[in-house]
């Protein structure tokens, strides 16, 4: 399908830091003596020599809120990996107000950054700052989501529509579809926030795994909501989804109809829906819901039965590619596939499948997600990312 434009570890004290730094606003943050002594004390002598030619060099990271988990995240590992790398950094958590994080990007410019790593709050909404990044000579590397200005030199994310497919091929393997005969498995939807592009993605992957099975009635979307600005969730709140699910329920099934399936497109509406479904779900059997991240309380229900799977994406490993393009792009390298064995990450360069505007494709570098389910947590444990506790819950290392 081709596909266009759809309108190292998380440790206490990093946390800490961001908290104190802004709270859910905007904070800030900058190498600071300890840190710089720690990464001294574990560089290594080629670590030592990158940081050297780093000297003086100033990135600007911008995430678009703290209130989901895996912004927390990213933004950490990309403010460690840069600092001991050797750069200066400014990280900044912009509350989703596309308005803030046009400001928080043009402090960064007048603080005379070298380069900025944006993860967009509106992928539309930052052309003011985008353009007065291309005026001052900065590149921009778009991270996560695709921001749609030609100012963008390189884009990297995982490849969004597998996450999607991966979503949709589990659905299809659990139920057995192709062997359903006549049954029909009733099933709803849950998609993400319209305003991030890389949610589309996520969206048309999953139905077009599953398009001929709705079409076939083997998938029975009950409440008839299927086009993707029905289902969409705001910012991916937890709180729009449960309130839709709860509505879906006792307008769908409150009379007893069987409910077999909520495709959710992340963890965050994947939270909502399973608290609609275990609170206000009138029938007996196990609900499939699916998600996207790893976030900590997914994890913990996926324990216990009430969410089914998860699509990983491993950010720690994102953020290591973006580091090792912003190197290569800082020190005038060509960028191309020839940079991924240098990454130690399975990745692909796409320069066909992202636009930033119509026309004007994107190069893009991206990782490869992965499912998780009950039966392999202990692969997430395998990362060094998580530890299993003697309950048997996963919780990010300490």
């Amino acid at each position: 399908m081709k596909r266009k434009l759809l309108s190292v570890m998380l440790i206490a004290a990093m946390t800490a830091a961001l908290t104190a730094c802004g709270g859910s606003s905007s904070s800030s943050s900058s190498s600071t003596e300890e840190a710089s002594s720690e990464a001294a004390e574990e560089s290594t002598d080629e670590g030592e020599e990158a940081s050297a030619e780093a000297t003086g060099q100033k990135i600007g990271i911008s995430m678009p809120t703290q209130s989901l988990e895996r912004w927390n995240r990213d933004g950490a590992y990309l403010d460690e990996q840069f600092q001991n790398a050797g750069f200066e950094t400014v990280l900044t958590y912009s509350d989703n107000d596309s308005g803030q994080q046009v400001n928080d990007i043009q402090n960064m410019l007048a603080d005379n950054v070298d380069l900025l790593i944006v993860a967009a709050i509106d992928g539309e909404a930052l052309n003011t700052a985008m353009n007065e990044a291309a005026e001052a000579g900065v590149p921009v590397i778009a991270y996560d989501r695709l921001i749609m200005n030609d100012a963008v030199s390189y884009y990297v994310s995982f490849d969004n529509y597998t996450v999607g497919t991966l979503q949709g091929q589990f659905i299809v393997e659990t139920l057995d579809l192709d062997n359903a005969g006549d049954t029909v498995y009733n099933m709803e939807i849950t998609a993400g926030d319209p305003a991030d592009n890389n949610a589309g993605y996520f969206y048309q992957g999953a139905i077009d795994v599953l398009q001929p099975y709705m079409d076939a009635g083997t998938l029975n979307v009950v409440s008839g909501q299927t086009d993707f600005d029905t289902v969409a969730t705001d910012q991916w709140s937890t709180d729009t989804a449960l309130e839709r699910a709860q509505n879906v329920l006792s307008s769908y099934y409150a009379d007893g109809t069987q409910l077999d399936v909520w495709l959710c497109s992340n963890d965050s509406t994947a939270l909502g829906v399973a608290q609609a479904v275990t609170s206000d779900y009138a029938g007996s059997n196990t609900v499939i819901i699916t998600g996207q991240d790893g976030d900590e309380a997914n994890l913990k229900n996926i324990v216990d039965g009430v969410q089914t799977m998860t699509v990983y994406k491993n950010v720690s490993n994102e953020s290591i590619v973006t580091l090792s393009l912003a190197q290569a792009m800082l020190a005038g390298e060509t960028i191309d596939e020839s940079l991924i064995p240098s990454f130690g990450i399975d990745c692909a360069f796409d320069t066909e499948s992202y636009e930033t505007s119509d026309g004007n494709k994107c190069p893009s570098f991206l990782l490869v997600p992965s499912v998780i389910t009950a039966d392999n947590l202990q692969e997430l444990v395998d990362t060094g990312l998580y530890e299993m506790g003697e309950d048997g819950y996963l919780s990010a290392v300490q």
